[in-house]
């Protein structure tokens, strides 16, 4: 009985042996060779220097173990920024810093950011990414199926054009304006009397190169950096009339293949990296002399600032708009924003 006993010992510990010298490699193959992160903007951009940044803290926070591949221009889906939440959930794309406009057509709520002159600062748009609302929109995205771990920021969109100075809601009678694919977009512009052309970045700047569209609005380091004085954008105004900020996010079946140390550290990885493209994206427009609009001026550009009371104009002009959105994006959250927006500390 002693023999029978010492040989049932060793053929299971034989069988675990052979079990565990399975397991190890299927361990192993949970994690990608590769991951692909959706950008719409390069590391020539603070958006996709964004990018850049998270993944080289990634490699650095994981030694090695995650290794991520950026594809700006949003390649990964043709180009069509659009489609990349989308492509998120599904698994096309394992991670992007993206954009609240862009996602807003499967998020209703991130229609929020881009409510008509509801950001007047900085500050306000902080009160929002960094406080309760911030939370909640994080939480909509979790039950969306991704897992959101930091905020970035594009920027305010200032207006440009090729015809004339914008100083008030009739000068933009007519004009055909490049807009995202955004519904919201497109009932603000159309309240304005302009004429709301959607199109992709990449086929935005030959439209206005050949003339085929007047106008665009972007972050001001888009515009300089893409150098839209250069295809007949002479003409640009500071109106702030809505912010965009950037999520970091990861598809929520590669976040689960991972170890929990190497979740948190791409975690504190996308929080460090969301910090300094935010300082990125606001660099030249916090100083006190603002050297991004000498710069600017520098290349025969008009820069036109809007007083107060213009500003109100375009203001009165979208209150509709406003209103509007505010019910379908949900009346509470909104709500909730105006009263973060109203408390914050200047």
């Amino acid at each position: 009985m002693t023999i029978r006993r010492t040989l049932l010992a060793l053929a299971a510990a034989a069988s675990a042996a052979l079990t565990l010298g399975a397991a190890a490699p299927a361990a192993a193959q949970t994690y990608k060779s590769e991951y692909r992160m959706s950008l719409v903007l390069g590391p020539s951009f603070p958006w996709g220097k964004g990018g850049e940044l998270w993944a080289d803290k990634v490699r650095q926070k994981t030694n090695g173990r995650i290794n991520i591949k950026l594809y700006p221009g949003v390649s990964l889906i043709q180009g069509d920024q659009t489609r990349e939440f989308s492509a998120l959930r599904q698994g096309v794309v394992d991670m992007a810093v993206g954009s609240t406009i862009n996602w807003s057509p499967q998020v209703k709520q991130l229609n929020l950011f881009s409510l008509p002159f509801l950001m007047p600062d900085y500050a306000a748009i902080d009160a929002l990414t960094q406080g309760e609302v911030g939370k909640q929109i994080f939480a909509t995205l979790d039950k969306a199926g991704v897992v959101p771990l930091a905020w970035g920021e594009n920027g305010y969109r200032e207006i440009s054009n090729s015809k004339k100075p914008i100083k008030t809601p009739e000068d933009l009678k007519g004009m055909k304006i490049r807009v995202v694919g955004s519904p919201l977009f497109l009932d603000i512009f159309s309240a304005l009397g302009a004429n709301p052309t959607q199109m992709s970045w990449a086929d935005a700047q030959p439209a206005m190169a050949s003339g085929a569209v007047d106008g665009q609005e972007n972050p001001l380091s888009i515009y300089t950096a893409a150098k839209l004085y250069t295809v007949g954008q002479k003409y640009l105004t500071l109106w702030g009339y809505i912010a965009d900020p950037l999520i970091f996010v990861v598809n929520k079946e590669v976040w689960n293949s991972w170890t929990p140390a190497d979740r948190e550290a791409v975690r504190q990885a996308a929080i460090e990296a969301g910090k300094e493209q935010v300082a990125l994206a606001r660099k030249g427009l916090v100083e006190a002399d603002k050297p991004l609009l000498k710069e600017i001026a520098s290349h025969g550009v008009s820069i036109t600032q809007l007083s107060p009371a213009e500003r109100e104009a375009f203001v009165k002009a979208t209150r509709g708009v406003y209103d509007k959105w505010k019910g379908q994006i949900g009346a509470e959250l909104v709500s909730q924003a105006e009263k973060a927006i109203a408390a914050r500390k200047k």
